[in-house]
């Protein structure tokens, strides 16, 4: 009788935390995740060449895999070589003696990022947990899972897809054909557009995942985005030709598909949530 107690009481005090206990317990699901991307960005840092040269530095390579790709589905779709990427000469300027070592660490945050973001979505989880009812415990567990494979699969995609496409139309684009303007890339400038169009992807590919909880805020449904469907087609098809600004359609395609593909998984998930709720 006096375990149950026990467990009543222990219960109570878990429901009972104050603000400050509820901080406390955050500092340290946050301490434990910033240490888990503490620990992967230096290893990155001190893996400097694999980092660098065959990651960083690979769609500056004529061998990348995605130009071998890309050029092979050119050829079975029967568009010649339109989407066969020719790599220039890859020599990217530094004009700042602390460029490299800032953009050594920053590159090195962002593969910790990378990595670590499962362990902070699992932090999270666990933070939250209490809180949840048993019945609510199965679908977070998943969409925690979801939200981690969604975000590895859009740094995928940026990194594979989106970059290589953009930066070697832009570094090859001139204004004029007098040969005037010749383009000196530097070492920052390919680190910023790398980082930035990798991340981006990352972000936009957790499109359901935004969805779900506007949602369960009430703030969308399934029938608005059945509604503005055709809406939504003709702004990923602007977007596309934003993000990859080779002018070739083919290309568009291969960028605007995924993004319309997340789109119709976003309607779903939104029916899922509405369901769910009437069930209720």
């Amino acid at each position: 009788m006096a375990l149950f107690q026990s467990d009543k009481s222990e219960a109570g005090q878990a429901q009972e935390m104050s603000f400050l206990q509820h901080l406390e317990a955050l500092r340290w699901h946050l301490v434990r995740s910033a240490a888990v991307i503490m620990i992967f960005a230096i290893a990155a840092f001190c893996l400097n060449d694999f980092v660098f040269d065959t990651v960083i530095f690979g769609p500056l390579q004529q061998d990348f895999i995605s130009y071998k790709a890309l050029c092979s589905l050119g050829h079975k779709m029967g568009a010649g070589d339109v989407m066969c990427i020719t790599v220039k000469t890859p020599h990217l300027q530094t004009l700042g003696a602390s460029e490299q070592f800032f953009n050594h660490m920053w590159i090195s945050f962002l593969v910790g990022l990378i990595l670590g973001f499962p362990v902070v979505l699992w932090e999270l989880w666990k933070f939250i947990r209490p809180a949840l009812k048993d019945k609510e415990l199965g679908p977070v567990k998943v969409f925690i899972v979801i939200a981690s494979i969604l975000f590895l699969i859009g740094i995928c995609f940026g990194y594979f897809l989106l970059f290589p496409m953009s930066y070697n139309f832009l570094i090859g684009y001139q204004v004029s054909s007098s040969g005037i303007v010749q383009t000196n890339n530097t070492f920052d400038d390919y680190i910023s557009l790398i980082s930035t169009m990798t991340l981006v992807s990352g972000i936009i590919f957790e499109m359901p995942v935004l969805v779900y909880f506007l949602t369960k805020l009430t703030l969308i449904t399934p029938e608005f985005m059945r509604k503005y469907r055709k809406h939504a087609v003709i702004v990923i098809l602007i977007a596309a030709a934003i993000i990859t600004p080779s002018p070739d359609v083919t290309s568009q395609m291969v960028v605007a598909v995924p993004m319309y593909l997340l789109y119709e998984i976003s309607i779903f998930v939104s029916r899922y949530v509405i369901k769910n709720q009437k069930s209720i």
